[in-house]
């Protein structure tokens, strides 16, 4: 183990915590999990990619659940993923230093978090789904799983508050959407992270943290599925962008520092 039993078990309790809120929306909570590792770890490589594993354990649980309540639409979905995908794997091979790195995550998701608050504090209670041309999808799924990749996340997060923007369909639905866009987009995220030799891990810790997810993720889909409505979902997930993306700006320095 590369860390201490105490804080090992004090990380896996942020996690489940992290987790459970996160899988509420749809999210792996993927941008947390880079913040909460960079005080455990000094290695870059193995807080990118243990983040990403832990994304793709809650997200996958997550659309299990979505898929047996019927909120998976995979002919609506496929034009997101088709285009992500690649882009999300070439993402991932880039070697991004740590200035780059946090730059992005962090002003593409508070700009992200402001454009979603300001349009559901506005909206109003007859919500009705607009419809776009087809090509839309897929030109926001390779804009959006490039990004992902880069940064080493799902990609839900930024998805997510556009698709609520754009009033693309039901939050659940796009809850849904978003979870299947995080599995998806972390499976191609950890193909480029091997293909670049950029992949490391310590593995007791990481089947640790997967294992507390994995049980915060099942509680948060859940609860999302069961009691959270429209408008809830989109105010939590417009306060949960804003708090990550706030956060990596202000630590930003700190984090440069620390990875030094």
């Amino acid at each position: 183990m590369s860390i201490a039993l105490s804080e090992l078990i004090i990380l896996m309790l942020i996690f489940f915590g992290t987790a459970t809120l996160y899988a509420s929306v749809g999210f792996g909570g993927g941008s947390s999990y880079l913040a909460i590792l960079a005080i455990f770890f000094t290695s870059f490589f193995v807080i990118r990619s243990t983040a990403l594993l832990c994304n793709l354990t809650v997200v996958a649980g997550g659309c299990y659940l979505f898929y047996r309540k019927g909120h998976l639409n995979f002919k609506k979905f496929l034009p997101f993923v088709l285009t992500s995908i690649p882009m999300a794997f070439i993402g991932a091979s880039f070697e991004l230093n740590e200035v780059i790195f946090f730059s992005i995550l962090g002003v593409s998701l508070v700009i992200a978090a402001i454009a979603l608050f300001t349009q559901t504090i506005n909206l109003k209670t007859d919500f009705n789904p607009k419809n776009y041309p087809p090509y839309l999808s897929y030109v926001l799924g390779a804009l959006i799983g490039l990004l992902s990749g880069l940064v080493g996340i799902g990609g839900g997060i930024f998805l997510a508050p556009i698709l609520h923007h754009m009033k693309w369909d039901r939050p659940i639905v796009i809850a849904a959407l978003s979870s299947f866009f995080i599995l998806v987009n972390s499976i191609s995220g950890l193909s480029g992270l091997l293909w670049n030799n950029s992949f490391e891990i310590y593995w007791v810790e990481a089947v640790c943290l997967c294992i507390a997810v994995l049980i915060g993720g099942q509680l948060g889909t859940r609860f999302s599925i069961s009691n959270l409505s429209a408008r809830r979902i989109r105010i939590i997930t417009a306060i949960l962008v804003l708090f990550v993306g706030v956060r990596v700006l202000i630590n930003n320095g700190l984090q440069l520092n620390f990875f030094s």
